[in-house]
């Protein structure tokens, strides 16, 4: 997620310098606008502060070298919200640490050791392409334990994940693989270090998901090529050592 974030945002490839800052001010007015009373950030101005929206919004303002408004009042919203599952936890989690704070380390500890990952027990997978990805928990958990020193059972979380390796070189329940997939379980093995670098039939079905008109598709035989596939493509290749065929 962070590593894809970076490099996905780079903006050398954007035409000129005005163009590229007249970009940048319009994206940071859009998330500076959608920061509510409260310092919490809404992806919808008018509804209620999540802790999802918030660390988008933080991240992307990072990502463009901008200061946080009311970074006070962020962190204290932060601070009291109190997380219910692996994504509140993740992203609360991550947004204090771009504030500069640090997560409460024994409510998160307390939190992850409850899991069965931890110890390599998964439950039932997903066969929809189009969720985010089945392995989303799988990153979330692996990165907040780094954070927290939290020991994992690594091998068998690695041995799950190349277990959904299918012969297109792609990840994916039940057979069918999808990008969204790929990306996290690819992202995941990073953490766990893994040598992703060796996947090679991987990068062969990335490739095949990227198209000569630009963009990425979240398999190889479709067409439409939406923003979160580009950003799972940029990414994976990234994490794989590797560029873009068509900038």
């Amino acid at each position: 997620m962070g590593i894809g974030l970076r490099e996905a945002g780079r903006l050398t490839l954007l035409p000129d310098r005005q163009s590229t800052d007249l970009w940048v001010s319009r994206v940071i007015d859009y998330v500076v606008n959608r920061q509510n009373e409260d310092g919490g950030y809404t992806f919808c101005q008018g509804t209620e502060s999540n802790a999802q929206d918030t660390y988008y919004g933080l991240a992307i303002l990072n990502l463009l070298r901008a200061p946080f408004p009311n970074i006070e009042k962020t962190v204290e919203w932060l601070q009291n919200f109190v997380p219910d599952s692996i994504y509140s936890h993740y992203y609360v989690a991550k947004a204090l640490k771009l504030c500069g704070k640090e997560p409460d380390r024994n409510l998160l500890r307390k939190f992850i050791l409850s899991l069965p990952i931890v110890n390599g027990e998964f439950g039932t997978v997903d066969v929809y392409a189009e969720v985010a990805s089945e392995f989303l928990s799988i990153l979330m958990v692996v990165e907040l334990a780094d954070m927290v020193d939290v020991e994992i059972n690594r091998k068998k979380i690695v041995d799950w994940l190349l277990s959904f390796k299918n012969n297109d070189g792609g990840f994916g329940a039940h057979r069918h693989s999808n990008l969204n997939s790929t990306y996290h379980a690819v992202a995941s093995l990073f953490n766990l270090g893994y040598p992703v670098k060796s996947l090679r039939d991987t990068l062969e079905f990335v490739r095949a998901c990227e198209k000569p008109y630009g963009g990425f598709t979240v398999i190889p035989n479709s067409t439409t090529s939406y923003m979160e596939h580009i950003y799972y493509g940029v990414s994976t290749l990234n994490l794989l050592g590797q560029r873009l065929r068509y900038p």
